[in-house]
């Protein structure tokens, strides 16, 4: 049916005549007749008012006057418009509510994959008990799971017994810039040489950084304040809380 006839059928269905509809747009019913029958076309602003008049939509209308596209209806589309339609404000406001669940479904759905997480692995053995060359200048990137805390800025890979068995030889352990308070476990650079050591400092400024391993209790390090020797802190080893060791 062509775009004249569906006014012409919409017009009859309202029981409205040429007259009844021209007098409504403010036209002649010659005007009306010659949209019927297809010799002139309402232009934009008519066609507003046509919509209005005949109380119909674009859809309804130009149906199979032109051919379907993406912004025109399909016959399903427009049952459920008009059944939309035909709820309660109530009714209408739940069907909104479930369609934008699910838009918000399918477009978590189709979000693109986030970038892996990387964050360096130094090759250069922060060694517990053990020497090692200068912090940071040997890595990889390691990519982590969400296993991995948030709070980790970068691993190290542990050699040596000292810290078992917490930290078992060669395994990786995740570290971050936050305060050391007494008992985490740090990585320290003592007098040039690198440790995985547990850290405590008494009231007096003594500093004992612990083997966790207390059968490696010979791998303490001990620095009295005043003694001269360098201590600095690279990170804190990502652990739940430990116990302090007796301190004799």
């Amino acid at each position: 049916m062509a775009f004249g006839d569906r006014i012409k059928a919409r017009r009859e269905e309202l029981a409205l005549s040429r007259p009844q509809l021209a007098d409504r747009l403010g036209v002649t019913p010659s005007t009306v007749s010659n949209y019927e029958t297809g010799v002139s076309f309402p232009k934009e602003e008519m066609m507003l008012r046509l919509f209005d008049c005949l109380e119909t939509d674009p859809n309804t209308l130009f149906q199979d006057s032109f051919r379907r596209g993406a912004d025109v209806l399909t016959e399903r589309e427009r049952q459920l418009l008009e059944q939309y339609r035909s709820l309660s404000p109530l009714g209408r406001e739940s069907v909104q509510t479930m369609v934008e669940a699910l838009r918000a479904c399918q477009q978590e759905s189709a979000a693109p994959e986030q970038e892996p997480r990387v964050i360096p692995l130094y090759r250069t053995p922060a060694a517990a008990g053990y020497a090692a060359p200068v912090f940071g200048e040997d890595f990889d990137y390691l990519q982590v799971s969400d296993g991995v805390p948030q709070s980790a800025e970068f691993a190290v890979r542990i050699q040596g017994d000292s810290m078992v068995p917490y930290i078992p030889d060669g395994s990786v352990v995740y570290v971050n810039r936050d305060p050391l308070k007494a008992g985490d476990v740090g990585i320290f650079c003592v007098d040039g040489d690198i440790f995985c050591k547990q850290y405590y400092k008494d009231p007096a400024g003594t500093v004992y950084l612990f083997s966790l391993n207390r059968a490696r209790a010979d791998a303490d390090v001990v620095l009295t304040a005043g003694s001269g020797r360098t201590l600095a802190c690279f990170g804190r080893v990502i652990l739940h809380a430990l116990p302090l060791p007796g301190r004799t």
